[in-house]
């Protein structure tokens, strides 16, 4: 008996190799994690650190990491435009009245489709499958659009992307996760499917609801194929569409209105300005983005799409 307590309890060699093992691929994860975000983070540092650094040390091309002779003057230039205000206005009713009437789509038509008692379920389960791999085509579109005269609309922005297939069928199987027993009990209690849909459905996939809030607000700020499409007038289009001419023609062009001296300023300083469009177009989706976050794991979760 003494021996037997004597001795040392000695592991397993597997369990040895084991911990081993997983520590080694915990120091691969890290390896891919931190090579991930330096690949993800770099781009936009090297944007951010042109924008604000002088433009004879980016013409010299000494700038990779931090800004060099930090300078806010092209940041001044840029601002004092009036087109990017618009266009910043523009962006964010299209972005806000979109995404709301988005959701509230998404929601009306992923309720009924997810209630198993609803007798086409399966058959409009089908055609809305059907249109995410067969659609009427960029022309057919184009002449719905122009012919129900939202031509020059901000309606034109909103309308022809009210309603995201994917989103929907995710919201669609979050509202199909939701105890059945809920349903009845409030449907002996008299309850009614709007009720049931407002207070029970809705509140209970809140978490699935922000990330696809987050979806919808980003493909609608991101949106400039729809403005140019069907928005002619400048004082209608979206900041990306003010952004894409920055990108594609000479940002001296783009700024002329701002008086010769800015022109010339621009001449030099292109690439800088480049960079700063693209830095004062991104700050809203940074800024947004946090208070959504939390939810992303757990909504996509909740929500993920079901065989």
């Amino acid at each position: 008996m003494s021996l037997q307590i004597g001795r040392k309890i000695r592991k397993p060699d597997s369990f040895l190799t084991e911990s081993a093992g997983d520590r080694a691929l915990d120091v691969i994860i890290w390896i891919l994690v931190v090579f991930a975000v330096l690949v993800t983070a770099y781009p936009f540092l090297y944007v951010v650190a042109i924008s604000f650094s002088d433009g004879t040390a980016v013409a010299r091309g000494e700038v990779w990491l931090l800004p060099r002779g930090f300078t806010t003057e092209t940041y001044g230039m840029v601002t004092g435009y009036a087109q990017l205000w618009t266009s910043y206005l523009n962006t964010a009713f299209y972005t806000v009245a979109g995404t709301a009437a988005n959701i509230v789509f998404t929601c009306l038509a992923a309720y009924p489709l997810s209630r198993k008692r609803f007798f086409l379920r399966r058959k409009l389960n089908f055609f809305v499958v059907f249109t995410m791999y067969f659609s009427g085509g960029m022309i057919p579109t184009y002449m719905v659009v122009t012919g129900l005269g939202l031509y020059n609309s901000r309606l034109a922005m909103i309308l022809p992307v009210l309603l995201s297939t994917y989103n929907m069928m995710i919201c669609r199987s979050a509202m199909e996760s939701v105890p059945e027993d809920l349903f009845e009990n409030a449907s002996l209690e008299g309850a009614s499917d709007w009720y049931m849909m407002l207070h029970i459905a809705v509140p209970l996939i809140k978490p699935t609801l922000a990330v696809l809030t987050l979806y919808y607000a980003v493909a609608r700020y991101n949106d400039f194929f729809s403005g140019m499409l069907y928005l002619g007038k400048a004082e209608l289009q979206p900041l990306q569409m003010f952004l894409r001419r920055v990108l594609l023609s000479s940002s001296a062009e783009v700024l002329q209105a701002a008086g010769t001296a800015a022109a010339d300023a621009a001449a030099r300083n292109t690439l800088k300005i480049r960079y700063v469009c693209i830095v004062l177009a991104a700050v809203p989706i940074f800024c947004i983005t946090p208070f959504v976050q939390k939810y992303l794991v757990t909504g996509t979760m909740l929500g993920a799409v079901k065989g």
